[in-house]
Order: C-alpha cells, then structure tokens, then sequence
C-alpha cells in the first residue's frame, strides 16, 4: 500500500494543484488511514463499505470531531477514485457513505472594544513591537487566513492605492486597506523590515527576528501572546482575528455579497454564518432607538 500511497500524494501534488495545507491533510488522513489497516491486518483492497464504516466509528470513538472524520472520508475516497483511475482496485469501499453531519457552529468573535485593547498592545518601540502592530492591525484590516498573510511577500501590498493581493492556488483576490493598517504597514516597511531582513533578496513581507518569513506557529505565538497582555479572557487566535473582522463588517451594514469577496469564501453559504451576529446588533439598535421597545 505504502508505494500507492505515494503515487496518489504525488498525483495530487502534480494534478489537483492543492495548497500546502491541503496537501499536508491528505498526507495525515491517507497515514492514519494506513496506520489502522496495517494495526488490524486489513487489506485496503478488499475493504468493503462496513469496513470503511468501521474505521470512521473508529475515529469517533478516538474524540475526532464531525469535521475532521468527514474530511478524512473524503481523503480516502479520493485515495480509491484514484486506483480505480489506475486499475489497482476494482471497487470503491466509500461509495454510498455519507459524511457525518457537521454542525456549523458560531464562529468566536472579539467585540469591538476588544479588538481595540488588542491591537493597543503592541507598541512601536522597537522592531518587534513595530512589526507585530503592522501585522495585528493588518489581519484585523483584511480578514484574511493566517497563511495568506504569512505567504504575502512585499511586492504584494500596494500602500499608495491602499490594497493587497491575495494569491491562494490558482485564484487571487483583491482588499483594500484600513488608514491604521496602512500607517502600520508603512512604519513597518520603512523603519523595522529593512533592519531585520538578512538579505535584499528577501521577498516575505513580514518575517521574524531572524529575517525568514514568519511561520504560522510564529503568527499564533504573537497574538497569544498580545491576548495575554490585554488581559482578554476569550481564547483569541488569528482565526478569530479574520471571523471579527467579517462580523463587524456585517453589523455596520456591509453587504453580504461583498464580505463574501473580501473572505475569499468560494460558497455563500460559509459567509451566511454571520448573519447571526447581524440579528443580535439589530436588536440592540432596535431596543435603543425604537421608543416602545
């Protein structure tokens, strides 16, 4: 199986034109998936639906989420797609399986104050108080997923017309900049990134004390721990940096379509899950201005 294994990370690599995080996840459910198979003296190419059940009731009792068991079904059906395609197996075992239910659950959001108290705490100092207040503010302005921002290189952002670029696998899309991202983003670029940066060649637009480009681990480490020193009792992750930054948007009455756009959401229906946030800000306007409320 292992040589399979192989052969399909490397088809979809080659032929799906998948992220890197994509890419990592079919890699850790086809391993997983491989790891039971051999635990259990199983034959991948003699598994049948019940076997497949199985292993995904096998996955819940493991505490794996909804989200995650389905994700993985659909690896491994991507995994038997694909040697049917190459004649290495004659039937798929997923076939007619349904994913487990998720529930989509509220997204958690920062309140506007507290938004505020966290993007206070970085302060222009030094370097990295200069970077950190660049990227906060910048995460906040654009929404935008912790591995678009780290992959941003310089070339990327435009502070004269106020945009940036975000390029994730084949599609881009374009934000535009809040006037406090911008005036971060340029103190960043002029006075710290050029001090940090080892070499001209550098392209990343934000990097860490070592002058590479920032990792996600680093992105989370930072807004840990600015969360720790504003005092804020909500678990804050950059994640909910992006979520805040829509659900503000809606509940000052950006349209929907556009939050859509600016998110990259390729379904509407991810953006919907806002909406809840919208009724509770409408109620409150409801119960200040309306005189019988």
């Amino acid at each position: 199986m292992e040589k399979q294994e192989k052969l399909f990370l490397e088809f979809i690599k080659n032929e799906k034109k998948l992220s890197n995080n994509t890419l990592q996840s079919y890699r850790r459910d086809i391993m997983q998936y491989t790891d039971y198979i051999e635990k259990n003296n199983l034959n991948y190419l003699k598994m049948d639906n019940e076997d497949i059940k199985d292993y995904l009731k096998h996955l819940q009792e493991v505490g794996k989420k909804s989200s995650t068991i389905s994700r993985n079904l659909a690896s491994i059906r991507s995994f038997y797609q694909f040697l049917l395609r190459s004649r290495k197996a004659k039937v798929d075992p997923t076939e007619g399986i349904q994913s487990p239910k998720i529930e989509k659950k509220a997204p958690s959001v920062l309140t506007a104050q507290e938004v505020e108290l966290l993007l206070e705490q970085p302060k222009d100092v030094d370097l990295k108080g200069i970077r950190d207040k660049a990227m906060l503010e910048f995460a906040y302005a654009t929404g935008m997923r912790v591995t678009e921002i780290i992959s941003l290189n310089i070339e990327d952002v435009n502070l004269e017309e106020g945009l940036v670029v975000c390029k994730n696998a084949n599609k881009q899309r374009s934000i535009p900049l809040g006037g406090m991202s911008i005036k971060a983003l340029k103190e960043y670029i002029k006075e710290a990134r050029p001090i940090l940066i080892k070499s001209e060649d550098e392209k990343s637009l934000f990097v860490n004390i070592n002058g590479k480009r920032l990792t996600r681990q680093g992105f989370w480490k930072i807004v840990k721990y600015y969360k720790e020193q504003a005092h804020i009792t909500k678990d804050i992750t950059p994640h909910v940096l992006r979520h805040s930054f829509a659900t503000h948007l809606l509940q000052n009455g950006a349209e929907l379509k556009a939050i859509q756009t600016m998110l990259g959401h390729s379904d509407i229906s991810s953006t919907q899950v806002y909406m809840q946030f919208q009724d509770e800000s409408l109620k409150n306007i409801y119960r200040k201005a309306h005189p019988r409320a």
